[in-house]
């Protein structure tokens, strides 16, 4: 057993996973600063974040298969359905409202927990949003309604949810080809 050799081997292993993890970091960070979109990163985090606190991860009451996993607003993608849906399908006013009203959530949850709004654990982003619910200002109220509404109908229509949990069929004329005919004399 050559000790040294060995030595080596698990010296070289160590550094060119460091190496990999500095490297994901890296572009990570790059992605933070250089980030073109119709939304800011800090923008991205703040929709995920209302996403996954209506729609959170897990299993429905009633699961399709044994060996269903866990479904939530963020592993169907509604978020990024989300971003989408605000940048090319509503006028400029409301979406004017929404980058507002996200900047309004991630202030207020600064000055009560002291952390952004994606950081805050479940049950204090429920509190927030709901405060928004609640709230005497009308555009709060809006952004609220608008943001529930356009989780649940993203939700609710990806395919996962459609076939597995609504029983939605993309063709249901099924064609069947092997019908016996009476013959005709």
């Amino acid at each position: 057993m050559d000790r040294r050799k060995s030595l080596k081997i698990i010296g070289g292993s160590a550094i060119g996973i460091a190496g990999l993890v500095l490297a994901d970091w890296k572009w990570q960070l790059a992605d933070q600063l250089t980030h073109k979109g119709f939304f800011t990163f800090n923008e991205e985090n703040l929709i995920s974040s209302i996403v996954d606190t209506f729609i959170p991860e897990g299993l429905p009451p009633k699961v399709p298969s044994p060996d269903a996993k866990p479904l939530g607003g963020l592993s169907t993608g509604t978020d990024k359905f989300l971003y989408r849906l605000f940048e090319h399908c509503y006028e400029k006013e409301t979406q004017d409202i929404v980058k507002t009203q996200l900047v309004n959530l991630d202030e207020r949850s600064k000055s009560e927990f002291g952390k952004p709004f994606y950081r805050l654990p479940q049950g204090d982003r429920e509190k927030l949003l709901i405060s928004f619910e609640n709230s005497e200002i009308e555009d709060e109220v809006n952004f609220f309604k608008l943001m529930k509404s356009q989780t649940i109908m993203g939700f609710t229509t990806v395919k996962e949810v459609m076939e597995n949990y609504r029983g939605y069929k993309v063709a249901p004329g099924y064609f069947k080809g092997c019908v016996d005919m009476p013959s005709q004399a």
